[in-house]
């Protein structure tokens, strides 16, 4: 009888100095497994907060998020519009842009992940323009954007030559991805073939069928290989730049064409059914 007693106290004994562990264990266990710290939001999400708010932004989207994306967006080149806290169709285009260069998806909605990666490519970003309330007073940075001079420090330097042809008012952002395009799609053709492909695309823009800016009409899906195959990224040479400026001056080589493709690489049967109106190099312009 003495025997069990002595058991059952250190059963006690043994059970009382194991609770605390086995009080951590189940505590630990809970954090990593439990079903409510599944449904909390995401941490991209928190950490983008200093950046912006929790709306997501898209086209019809104003505010002070908006100016601040415009801003950060112009900082890294890929806006040139201005900055007046409206999203439009410039801005989907520049954000579009920026989404496809760091590996995201296309769509044209900033959302956390967007605004966390534009935050982390920003980090040295200050407000540098005034805000919607003082926009239209000053017209030192429209000035500024004119002449190339946008504080950016070299980041519209391949564009600002292409500037003093552009009669049709086009951002900085439209000619330098004009000319990735024609790098992009026909450096290896003669000069008059990378002018007429520049032509083409503003042909487009001018056409009620496409888009009416060359952003647009450049990422308008499966329009070309160069955006499909990513070389649209690629840093155009001065040739694709002067090849730009000269169909900004009025130059057509392909007669007003709206498509051109290469006869030995293409795939749409659709293609072929285009009234063909020249071959230039590789290229054969359409209607």
């Amino acid at each position: 009888m003495k025997k069990h007693k002595q058991w059952i106290f250190a059963l006690m004994t043994l059970v009382l100095a194991a609770a605390p562990f086995a009080g951590g264990f189940f505590e630990d266990h809970d954090v990593y497994a439990s079903p409510q710290q599944s449904e909390l939001s995401p941490v991209s999400e928190v950490e983008a907060l200093p950046a912006f708010g929790t709306t997501p932004l898209k086209v019809g989207s104003s505010g002070q998020d908006v100016y601040e994306l415009q801003g950060r967006l112009k900082y890294l080149g890929y806006y040139n519009g201005k900055i007046d806290s409206q999203f439009g169709a410039k801005t989907k285009n520049a954000v579009t842009w920026f989404q496809w260069k760091f590996g995201m998806k296309s769509d044209g909605v900033v959302g956390a992940k967007t605004k966390l990666k534009l935050y982390n490519a920003t980090k040295a970003w200050k407000p540098t323009e005034p805000s919607t309330t003082t926009a239209k007073k000053n017209t030192g940075n429209q000035t500024a954007a004119k002449t190339g001079n946008t504080g950016d420090t070299g980041k519209n330097n391949t564009t600002a030559e292409l500037s003093s042809g552009n009669t049709m008012g086009l951002s900085e952002n439209d000619l330098k991805i004009m000319a990735n395009a024609v790098y992009g799609e026909a450096r290896g053709e003669p000069f008059e073939g990378q002018v007429a492909v520049a032509a083409v695309i503003l042909n487009r823009v001018k056409s009620p069928s496409f888009p009416n800016t060359p952003s647009g009409v450049i990422f308008q899906p499966g329009a070309f290989t160069a955006v499909a195959d990513g070389q649209i990224y690629l840093e155009p040479n001065e040739q694709a730049r002067k090849a730009v400026q000269q169909a900004l001056n009025g130059w057509d080589p392909s007669g007003g064409c709206l498509y051109y493709f290469n006869p030995k690489t293409a795939t749409s049967k659709w293609i072929w059914t285009r009234p063909q109106v020249m071959t230039i190099g590789e290229h054969i312009f359409c209607m």
